[in-house]
């Protein structure tokens, strides 16, 4: 089967995550255990105006797009210069759907705790893409900039990276009472930003359809293996896992295209 690739799809209905790949939606966890095949064309689509392009710019833009559409603007990755609210953005109308609404600040466990943000629609999904073991809503806010202010504040206490490596080697963190942590922090917050602290205080934990975790893992650059034929033991975060202990990012290839077997 071809894809153009994108971000995995995820749903959480049932005891583990379930993933789904491309507009057929594959169902990713029934391969599990099986070979998979994976051949890349050596093409690459901007998943904006699906030029073709040499380089993908910031998982999956072609130049123009990367500098210039609002999916890529600077405050995607530091919200704290989100200026949505005040009107103001590479596409006024795109910022105001996506970045002037209610957002969720949380924490989740991986490695660490983690401090992060995602737009209110996209929980549990954003925990699962990150491959977190649990979650919780911290603060809900009327618009992206001060979620972006809240993480900063939090940001000499709790991390807003995730560790690959030990997520997929599953060094998950235990005994952590988000509970205790999240209302530990009406303590050293500003007043100003500790009134957004939400009253939700249920814990997401969640669940990744993995037969065997890798005991070290190597990644797979497709650029310089382009095709390759293993077995897959699972799948957590938006990664591959393999049974040779390799892995690969299926959201760092978006806007390649891929043929996949099985």
């Amino acid at each position: 089967m071809d894809f153009h690739i994108r971000k995995m799809n995820t749903s959480y209905d049932n005891d583990v995550v379930d993933y789904y790949l491309g507009e057929e939606k594959l169902h990713i966890n029934e391969l599990i255990g099986s070979e998979v095949e994976f051949k890349y064309s050596g093409d690459i689509n901007c998943i904006v105006c699906g030029k073709k392009t040499k380089t993908s710019f910031g998982q999956g833009f072609c130049y123009n797009h990367f500098m210039n559409s609002p999916q890529a603007s600077p405050c995607i990755i530091r919200p704290e210069l989100c200026e949505a609210h005040l009107g103001k953005g590479r596409d006024v109308e795109w910022e105001e759907k996506y970045h002037n609404v209610p957002h969720y600040v949380y924490l989740a466990v991986s490695s660490a705790v983690k401090v992060g943000i995602t737009n209110g629609k996209n929980l549990p999904y954003r925990w699962i893409d990150q491959g977190a073991s649990s979650g919780i809503i911290l603060a809900e806010v009327p618009y992206r900039r001060l979620a972006g202010e809240i993480e900063v504040a939090l940001k000499q206490q709790f991390t807003d990276k995730t560790n690959w490596r030990k997520m997929l080697t599953n060094q998950v963190i235990t005994d952590v009472d988000l509970e205790e942590i999240k209302w530990e922090l009406e303590e050293t917050l500003p007043s100003d930003l500790s009134q957004y602290l939400s009253e939700e205080d249920e814990i997401t934990e969640i669940n990744y359809p993995v037969l065997e975790y890798p005991t070290k893992v190597n990644s797979i650059n497709l650029e310089k293996i382009p095709q390759f034929r293993k077995k897959l033991m699972g799948v957590k975060g938006q990664y591959f896992l393999f049974d040779d202990n390799s892995v690969i990012n299926i959201r760092k290839y978006t806007g390649y295209n891929l043929e996949i077997n099985f």
